[in-house]
């Protein structure tokens, strides 16, 4: 136990070295569970994702059809506002940037801002800079399975750090909703259920962004 404790302090000093371990961060190999309120049970027959607000059209998938899009794989360094960081993490979904190519999704020039909206009501706000950044995701898969309930089934918002990508913004791994069922995006910015709560609304990583 005590040589594992020795590595891990000796990888944190090695990946913060190599500005991948945020300040104020440990890492951990474990992947814990942190939510507020039951996890929800879902029914794919009936389950649904929209897309409205401050776009030309507004958009609405089955999982059926959600489930035919292209799909994006993605390595993600992500960092929870708990001070854990977990290095490496494997997703798969779909990506925004990939609706715009398709034609899907057109944005209006008045579109500044993604409120991600979840079960029982949740929301989680982002720039409209980020969510359409390579660092952001639509995640149905993790590590090659799909999501557990426990972390978001079908649906979340997933967003980390891409190693090596310092040109990214990254923030605290709450900004991602789990149990994710639509995207408003919207001219103005409105706090979510956690940053109304008094948790930062940039939530940037390396700024140790944490609380308002």
């Amino acid at each position: 136990m005590f040589d594992d404790i020795l590595r891990r302090k000796e990888d944190e000093q090695k990946f913060r070295a190599e500005r991948r371990l945020p300040p104020g961060q440990a890492l951990t190999n474990r992947f814990p569970v942190l939510h507020y309120g039951p996890v929800p049970r879902v029914d794919l027959s009936t389950w649904d994702f929209r897309i409205w607000g401050e776009v030309e059209q507004p958009l609405r998938f089955t999982w059926e059809e959600f489930s035919r899009l292209p799909r994006t794989r993605l390595t993600l360094d992500i960092h929870c506002v708990t001070r854990w960081s977990k290095l490496d993490t494997v997703w798969e979904g779909v990506s925004l940037r990939t609706l715009i190519d398709l034609g899907l999704l057109k944005l209006k020039p008045t579109a500044r801002f993604v409120i991600q909206h979840a079960e029982y009501g949740f929301t989680a706000n982002l720039p409209l800079e980020v969510v359409l950044a390579e660092n952001f995701l639509l995640a149905t898969h993790y590590n090659g399975e799909p999501l557990t309930p426990e972390h978001g089934f079908p649906l979340r918002g997933v967003v980390g750090a891409i190693p090596g990508r310092d040109d990214l913004k990254v923030p605290y791994f709450w900004k991602g909703a789990k149990w994710l069922r639509g995207l408003e995006f919207s001219a103005e910015d409105r706090p979510g259920f956690w940053e109304q709560a008094g948790y930062h609304n940039e939530a940037d990583v390396w700024k140790e962004q944490r609380y308002a």
